[in-house]
């Protein structure tokens, strides 16, 4: 292929890479040197990536290739590129977890999402920015579509990279909003699933009880893709469970049985959201009409993001205690007050806040039998300008605690441009329903829009 030809290759969706390598149409060689070129064409600007190995990716491209030429049985994910975030393990490639007190760590073992995918014939294309310990301190990365604006955090990489076409899809974690606000700030497909149902072995640790594995891709579609290979119980991570898999991509690409209800949510922290932010879902809301029911969280769960950072904030406490005794000047400001913060929790407090996790999801469960999927603002506005902060993760910190599945889809438009993510939370173990409710919303997005053009 021209050079062109190989940047062009890099606007297919992951399904329709998956069906022209399928075809015989293109092969996973040209889809990595397609991704590869683009990167090349753009990442000075972009500076998603932070380990890339050139040969390693075609090799493994080759491989699968060649697989496929033998006639043998194809993986889900059979010559997809992948982007890892670099906290997550992996065998051949450095995982530096954003700070220098670890820079060229490099794990013995894969972690447990890798393995998977490695197993599902995706290809481990490289590692993708973080920031600091996967907490606030901003990485290097800038946001694709417009530079001057932070792309979020903490996988922060892992965004940008696939906004900027320059992977399909990538991974990344959450344990307050660090897959859902980079996704909406840089205008792609960010997806949570419920708590446990993928392995967070070989991962870095923050906090046991919060920590979840996200996905980003450029469709729904893709999202389910990525994740259905990845969901599963494993023996090294206890929070997995002995489940059927919920075949995520097959229930996405229904139609649902009833047009879908949605239970338009004001959270407690509603008034930090910009008034731009509140006027569209409010614009939403009322094109949804009946199908749009509005629903205020009680107050009494006003406490929930102190009790949510109660536990984090302990947690990074305990998991950091090495790196903080042997560097604490060379970390962030931002990350030694919250480890010194968390020094002081006593376990009263921290006990009690966990407790608070499975009580405050069951809350819940009464608006899931009148409603499919929950509907709130992904962040409190776009992305703001400056590289200083990643943003609040305040409107994911409740769906975070509570371990529900959520989604966010860049269906808005802020009025300087930037995208802005509309969030459906769906219930625990529901992932399969919140999916097919989010490629609703999106067919139904780009019909109204098709009317009013």
């Amino acid at each position: 292929m021209k050079p062109d030809d190989l940047v062009d290759i890099t606007s297919l969706t992951a399904a329709e890479a998956l069906a022209a390598m399928h075809e015989g149409r293109t092969s996973a060689e040209d889809l990595v040197k397609g991704c590869l070129a683009r990167i090349k064409a753009d990442d000075d600007r972009v500076q998603a990536w932070i380990f890339l190995d050139e040969e390693r990716a075609l090799e493994q491209a080759r491989n699968v290739d060649r697989v496929r030429r033998e006639g043998h049985r194809m993986g889900p994910l059979h010559g997809l590129p992948v982007g890892i975030k670099d906290i997550i393990d992996t065998a051949d490639m450095p995982t530096e977890d954003g700070t220098v007190l670890t820079a060229g760590r490099r794990p013995p073992y894969d972690a447990a999402v890798v393995e998977r995918l490695r197993s599902a014939g995706a290809i481990i294309l490289g590692k993708t920015v973080t920031t600091e310990l996967a907490t606030y301190s901003p990485g290097k990365t800038r946001n694709p579509v417009n530079p001057e604006h932070t792309p979020g955090g903490s996988s922060s990489g892992s965004a940008a990279a696939v906004a900027a076409h320059m992977v399909p899809l990538a991974i990344g974690t959450q344990t307050n909003g660090s897959v859902i606000r980079p996704a909406a700030y840089c205008g792609v497909f960010g997806y949570k699933p419920t708590f446990g149902l993928v392995s967070r072995h070989g991962i870095l640790e923050q906090s046991r009880p919060l920590d979840q594995v996200g996905f980003f891709a450029r469709t729904v579609e893709d999202l389910a893709i990525i994740a259905d290979p990845m969901i599963g119980y494993d023996e090294r991570d206890s929070a997995t469970r002995h489940i059927s898999r919920p075949n995520l991509r097959e229930v996405a690409l229904q139609e649902p049985p009833m047009p879908p209800i949605f239970a338009f949510t004001k959270t407690p922290n509603w008034g930090d959201a910009e008034e731009q932010t509140r006027q569209a879902f409010e614009e939403v809301a009322q094109a949804l009409g009946e199908q749009a029911k509005p629903f205020t969280v009680p107050s009494i769960f006003n406490d929930a993001w102190q009790w949510h950072a109660t536990v984090m904030e302990a947690d990074l406490a305990r998991n950091f205690h090495d790196l903080y005794e042997r560097g604490r000047d060379q970390l962030s400001d931002s990350l030694r007050a919250q480890i010194e913060r968390g020094r002081l929790v006593t376990a009263v407090d921290y006990n009690n806040a966990v407790s608070r996790i499975e009580a405050t999801g069951l809350a819940f469960e009464e608006i899931f039998d009148r409603c499919d999927v929950i509907m709130t603002a992904a962040t409190a506005g776009p992305a703001p300008h400056g590289l200083e902060s990643t943003g609040s993760p305040s409107f994911c910190t409740l769906w975070t605690f509570t371990g529900m599945p959520a989604v966010t889809l860049p269906l808005l438009t802020a009025e300087n441009g930037m995208p802005m993510g509309i969030q459906l939370v769906g219930r625990r173990g529901d992932d399969a329903r919140l999916l097919r409710t989010a490629r609703w919303m999106v067919n139904w997005v780009q019909e109204l829009e098709r009317s009013a053009s």
